[in-house]
């Protein structure tokens, strides 16, 4: 994979290692994704046309939801997109609590150049669009500083007077933050902004500054969340992708928190299509019994209704431009394949190129993929993460440093529980499988 940097070689490498999904180069890595490509290409650019796209991704435990979706942050950054990804939790992000998922929302916010949480540049970035339009008028003197101000006020005033007919505390928190910041008061405005990012327990002085009161509620989320999107595209952000991951944790919640979760779920899909929320590209993860079963998507006709698709053709023939997609899992072939992009990747920037390319062919990426599916009692659609963490850690870095290393010779892969996630220790009864991958060669 000539072209790649050593940097982002690094990364994704040391992620694989670690058995985690690597935060960027993930298109290096993209397996059976091509026939997603153009329908994801099309929906960001209807985004950035100023709609809005609802799309739910449906696959089982370690079918690569997580991957499929950083892939896609990785697209929408490319375009200039924010991102956020939010983990739906009983107890860290009820989903039925709006304002718990807006404020999830501020702080994993992440732009091509900024982290999370990427709020405060996003917001002073506006400011400065704001300020650079009005002196393009030509209405004010650049060192008038007070008439400046005004100019910038009354403009923020008209940019957000849709949603400030609904949420008018977004309209006045910024105006807050930017008089503390101009004030030379930076912890009120980390209060105030800390309040805007929907923060509860700010301190009263900092809201007395603002002129807003309490804390952020369920009915006011959805506007802030129709504010952010005006901030972001006036900053130079055309959309933001925000990804609802795991929602199939409602199925375990109290039935009337599930209930009223779901509820917020149909809500936010309907205002999406409803228009409330131009540039606002918006996805959720859930396994098929999410979708399916009686204590998930079914339990609430009207939402069943809206994701409804059919799945009974073979999955080649399924509509990437659907509503809901399915991610088909992985099969020993592709695990081979995605092994030979991590393996030439690694070899890529490595000393000894071909030592590795030679000793971790082809046919020695088969055998360890079926050893570690075997492992997991042959259930290759959960065997990815081990796989890649075992290759990257106890083969290729192996091979790389010891010239006498032959992983047929001198490597038996061994599984623990205390290294598997609940999903991959489920997928196998033993607590600890030793495989000897020299045998097939004895």
């Amino acid at each position: 994979m000539t072209g790649v940097s050593v940097a982002r070689r690094r990364e994704v490498i040391d992620a694989l290692r670690r058995g985690a999904v690597p935060s960027a180069g993930l298109d290096l890595l993209a397996v059976g994704l091509d026939r997603f490509a153009t329908a994801v290409g099309e929906d960001l650019d209807t985004v950035a046309a100023g709609g809005a796209v609802f799309k739910a991704v449906r696959g089982e435990y370690g079918s690569g939801k997580t991957f499929f979706t950083r892939w896609i942050a990785e697209s929408a950054k490319r375009a200039n997109f924010a991102t956020a990804e939010v983990q739906v939790s009983e107890n860290e992000t009820p989903l039925h609590k709006l304002e718990t998922v807006y404020r999830r929302l501020t702080e994993r916010l992440t732009t091509a150049t900024f982290p999370p949480s990427a709020i405060r540049p996003v917001i002073d970035g506006w400011y400065y669009a704001l300020e650079e339009d009005v002196l393009t008028a030509e209405t004010v003197a650049p060192d008038d500083v007070e008439a400046l101000d005004r100019a910038v006020t009354t403009l923020l005033d008209q940019r957000l007077a849709v949603v400030s007919r609904s949420a008018p505390a977004f309209a006045a928190a910024l105006r807050g933050y930017r008089a503390a910041s101009l004030a030379g008061d930076p912890s009120t405005a980390d209060a105030v902004l800390a309040w805007l990012g929907g923060q509860p327990h700010v301190a009263a002085s900092a809201r007395r500054v603002a002129g807003v009161r309490g804390d952020l509620d369920h009915f006011a989320a959805l506007s802030f969340l129709q504010g952010l999107l005006v901030v972001l595209r006036d900053s130079g952000h055309p959309g933001l992708l925000l990804v609802l991951d795991e929602v199939e944790t409602l199925q375990r919640v109290r039935s009337d928190a599930r209930d009223k979760a779901l509820n917020a779920l149909r809500q936010l899909i309907d205002e999406v299509y409803s228009g409330r929320f131009p540039g606002l590209y918006l996805v959720i993860t859930g396994t098929p019994a999410f979708y399916d079963g009686p204590q998930g998507v079914q339990r609430l006709a009207p939402l069943a209704q809206r994701l409804a698709v059919d799945f009974n053709t073979h999955a080649r023939f399924d509509n990437p431009r659907a509503v809901q997609i399915r991610l088909p899992g992985f099969a020993v072939e592709s695990l081979v394949e995605l092994g030979g992009r991590v393996r030439d990747l690694y070899a890529d920037g490595s000393a000894a190129s071909a030592r590795v390319r030679s000793l971790v062919d082809d046919a020695y990426l088969a055998q360890l993929a079926g050893a570690v599916a075997g492992g997991l009692g042959g259930k290759v659609g959960v065997a990815p993460r081990l796989f890649l963490k075992k290759l990257v850690g106890e083969v290729l870095d192996r091979v790389d440093q010891f010239s006498d290393f032959d992983p047929r010779r001198d490597y038996a892969l061994t599984l623990t529980a205390t290294e598997m996630t609940d999903v991959e220790r489920n997928a196998t009864s033993a607590g600890e499988v030793a495989l000897d991958l020299a045998a097939d060669e004895r």
